[in-house]
Order: structure tokens, then sequence, then C-alpha cells
């Protein structure tokens, strides 16, 4: 009787003008993080908490990325609006999970970076709309869940599809979930209907159970390449509303060796890591330069279609160029070459079009800082090799189509340095912020917009961060498992980043690996 009596009390409490009073005084309004407030407050609701805003020059406009972090799971939210996403009487909207590979290694096995970049040209063309990124890759497993994905349909030889692989690993088809998108709606006051851009139901629904207004959907699709029919494919098999999967000529391709599985284990020499998947990414060639093999080359001099190319008044190919190891580089011409393929569908020229570089991702989990690292392998280093590296750091914002892409073009650059040697490996480092994280890069991205300070420095100095906290030592340990030898070509963006980071030399120099030759990038730093 008395347990009823204090629950009943317990309960009349909670709704008492008083109880109201107390849960004023420890949460903000809804729509506080557009209204006047200062730069320490940060709005939170439920358990999703604003960290910063600031601007994002794309090539489509003027958006404004909200950042946001799940205080529960810890993973980072960014809400890029354009327009007035308060007063609009509509607003099309995305939600638009990470994509690593697609947005950040130039993989072409998927459609991610056409929904995000056709997502957010749509929203600038029809005046006010926000795309949700939300950081959960592989349908919110993760990219060692996702790279084990893969390995396995790989292995398979497309047999079997990503949701089988899920399945047969144990997983749900879809462990996303999409609860901060209402807590954010209430922190930037979002009211408006949402005209959903997705392919996908499940999002709809997911939207309607959280009592958000839907006004209708529109779908984003885009014509399959051989790289990406299957996962298509088997998207449209499993409810998305795709067409092209169906009708089109394109035909699979497969992985340009066999794809070996193996059981996850910790490296002998680094036992922090744990080799977890292993498969093949196929990458989007840097400046229109194809790669081909001394066989490929030769079938095309032999039907005389290079010659014939370079003499016409709209070539498809620009010139070619004879690479170390008997390998070559055909530079087309992109834009002439699809005019030519809708002409001539069936010319083996066409192919150029579709041929990527490939390399091996390597996927590892750090038992150390949780953190999952990914190294990318291009050719068969030897001995004698001296394998061009790189170890490249990534900004969130940087996966985004912006007016300006430095760090893309360094990619590029990196990865042309690779192929154009022949053998080499990359370490992609996902600690935005030099390491300080995402939350610190955003911060001091308003810090200095807003004029409270003058520069990184001094916006790192406010936020109580070091300049570099990267940990190189890892990151180096790490790499040498994929270097035979002791030399290497290390491609770096300047030679101040060498001043400023002397921890970078220093575990070079504490693995012993020798830097044959420093290859530098463009002026700055991002590395």
């Amino acid at each position: 009787m008395s347990q009823a009596t204090d629950s009943s009390s317990s309960a009349t409490a909670a709704t008492t003008p008083e109880f109201a009073a107390l849960v004023a005084e420890m949460q903000h309004a809804t729509g506080a993080v557009l209204a006047p407030r200062t730069l320490t407050e940060k709005p939170i609701n439920g358990h999703t908490i604003y960290l910063a805003d600031c601007a994002l020059d794309m090539r489509f406009g003027q958006f404004r990325a909200y950042v946001f972090q799940d205080i529960i799971d810890k993973h980072y939210l960014i809400a890029l609006a354009y327009g007035d996403i308060v007063r609009a009487p509509v607003l099309y909207t995305r939600l638009h999970s990470s994509c690593v590979t697609s947005e950040t290694l130039r993989g072409c096995d998927c459609d991610c970076m056409q929904q995000l970049e056709g997502a957010l040209k749509l929203i600038a063309q029809k005046g006010n709309g926000i795309l949700f990124y939300l950081m959960q890759e592989g349908r919110g497993v993760g990219y060692v869940g996702k790279a084990r994905d893969r390995m396995l349909v790989q292995a398979s030889l497309d047999q079997i599809s990503t949701f089988q692989a899920y399945a047969a690993m144990g997983l749900k088809k879809d462990h996303r979930n999409y609860e901060n998108i209402s807590q954010i709606c209430r922190l930037l006051g979002i009211t408006a209907p949402f005209v959903v851009l997705t392919n996908n139901p499940d999002k709809v629904a997911a939207l309607r159970d959280q009592g958000l207004p839907i006004a209708g959907t529109e779908t984003l699709e885009f014509e399959p390449s051989p790289f990406n029919l299957a996962y298509l494919t088997s998207k449209a098999s499993a409810g998305h509303i795709l067409k092209r999967p169906g009708a089109t000529t394109v035909r699979r391709a497969l992985p340009p060796e066999p794809v070996k599985l193996f059981k996850p284990y910790a490296l002998p020499g680094a036992q922090r890591f744990i080799h977890a998947a292993s498969y093949f990414l196929p990458m989007t060639p840097a400046d229109n330069d194809i790669l081909l093999t001394a066989a490929q080359f030769q079938e095309l001099r032999q039907s005389n279609v290079l010659e014939r190319q370079l003499a016409t008044a709209r070539p498809c190919v620009r010139g070619y160029q004879l690479l170390r190891e008997n390998r070559f580089f055909v530079k087309i011409d992109a834009d002439n070459l699809a005019t030519f393929r809708r002409e001539h569908p069936h010319d083996p020229l066409c192919e150029l079009l579709t041929t990527p570089y490939w390399f091996r991702v390597h996927v590892y989990y750090d038992i150390v800082t949780s953190q999952d690292f990914v190294v990318l392998t291009h050719g068969q280093a030897r001995p004698e090799d001296i394998p061009v590296v790189r170890l490249h750091s990534e900004s969130l914002f940087n996966r985004f189509p912006l007016r300006t892409v430095s760090n893309q073009d360094k990619f590029k650059q990196a990865v042309k340095h690779i192929v154009t040697y022949g053998a080499g490996a990359m370490l992609l480092l996902y600690n935005d912020g030099r390491g300080a994280g995402f939350g610190a890069y955003a911060a001091d991205r308003m810090l200095t917009e807003r004029g409270q300070a003058q520069s990184t420095d001094e916006a790192y100095r406010q936020l109580g961060v070091e300049y570099d906290s990267r940990d190189y030592d890892a990151s180096v340990l790490l790499l040498k498992q994929h270097l035979p030898g002791g030399k290497i070509q290390m491609v770096m963006n300047s030679p101040d980043s060498l001043v400023t980071k002397t921890e970078y030399a220093e575990a070079l120099k504490k693995h012993h690996i020798d830097v044959e030759k420093w290859i530098f990038l463009a002026d700055g730093d991002g590395d």
C-alpha cells in the first residue's frame, strides 16, 4: 500500500509547476540553437547536444552546418541547412548515412556520393531544405561490419547480396537509428513538413514514427555502374524504390583477383590492431588518367583506336604515357567519351569510362582507442621497391561538395603518386581537427568565423587543445605491417609539415622506416 502511495506521490510531483520550473532551469527551449545566446551555451534535447555551427560554401550555394553529438554513443550528427528552415512552408529533406569509401576514398561500388550530391543540389534548387548527415556507416554496423560484408560478397563473386551477408554474420539488414532527428528539429525550431529525398521507405516510416510531418517523397536514382549494379539490385530486392538496376544494359564487374575470407586476428607485431577484413575497392581515377596494363594498352594500339582518336576534332583520348613496370596512363576526355558512348554503346573504347584504380582495403579495429583504422594498398610491393606512402587526415566537411576542395585534391594527388609508381600504401586518419576530434574542429570554425578567435591556434587555446593530438606512433606502427622493405617515398603536404610535426619524423625513426624521398603536395597544413 505504501509503495503505491509513494508511486502516486512521485507521479503527482512530476507534474507540478514547481517541477516544471526545475526542468526549465536545466534545459533550453525549442529553437534554442537559433535563438540569441552566448557561444558557450550548448542546447540539449533528449540525448542530442548542440556543439557548433558554421558556414559551408558548396558548389550549389551557401549552406550552414549545425553540428550535434549523441551523448550516449558519442557519434556526431551534422544538419546541413539551406535557406529559411524555420519559416519555410515545406523543407526538402534527406537522411544521409555516412559512406567513407565513396565520399572520401572515391570508391564507385555504391551510389552514396551521388545521392549526397544529388540531394544537396536539389535542396539548393528548391530554396529551402536540410540534409541530416548521420555517422551510421554500413547501415549502422560501422566500417568493420561493412568491410566484412564487402569481403564476403566479393568472395562469393557477387552470388550473395549485402543483406544475405549481414544475415550470415548475425546482423539485421539495418541497424540505423533516427531518434536524433526529432531532437535536432526541436533544437532548431523546425516544424515544417518534409519532402523526403530517399529511395528507402523505411526512412519515411522512421520519421513518421517520431511524429514528424511528411508532405511527400522524391526518389534519387542514378544509372548503375559495373561496380555498384549488384549492390543496387540487392537494394531493389529489399524494397528500395529503384527501377534502373532491372532495366540497365550495364554488366557487373568483379574484382581483379579472388578475395579470400579470414577470421579476425591480432597482428603479431602490433597486437593492439585486430585485422578484421580485406577487400577490393574500385576507385574513381584521378585527372581522367586511366590505368591500363600492357596487354590492355596493346589491344587499343593494335586496333588503331588511339591514333584515330588523337586525330579527331572531338577526341575521346587526349594522350598516353608509359609508366614503370610497363603500365600505361591513357588520358580520356570524359565528356567526349560519354557522348561517344551514347552513339556507340558497345564500342570497347567506352570501357575506359568505367575502368577504376583498384586498391585493396584493409580494415583494423584498435583495442586501445576503439577506433577503426583503414589502410589502402596498391600493387604488390617487393623488398627492392620503394613504395609511395601517405598518412592522410580527413575532415568530415571534406566529404561534401565544397567549392574549395584542397583536401580532396591532396588525396587525389597522393593516389596518383602511388598509382604512377605502381606500389604503395595510404593510411586514413579519421581524427578531425589534428586529432582533437570533429567537435573541436567545428568549434574552431565557429570561433574564428564569429571573430572570437583570430586563428585556429587561438581557438585551440580557448578549447584547451594541443596543436596536434594525432597518434603518429600507432599509425606508423600499423602502416609498417604493409611495407616489405625499410625504405619508402613519403607523401606530405609541404616541408613545413615536417617542422610543425616532430612526432611524425620521430615515429618513422622509431619504427626503422627510412624515407628515401619526400614528395610534397600543395602548400598548406592538412596532413
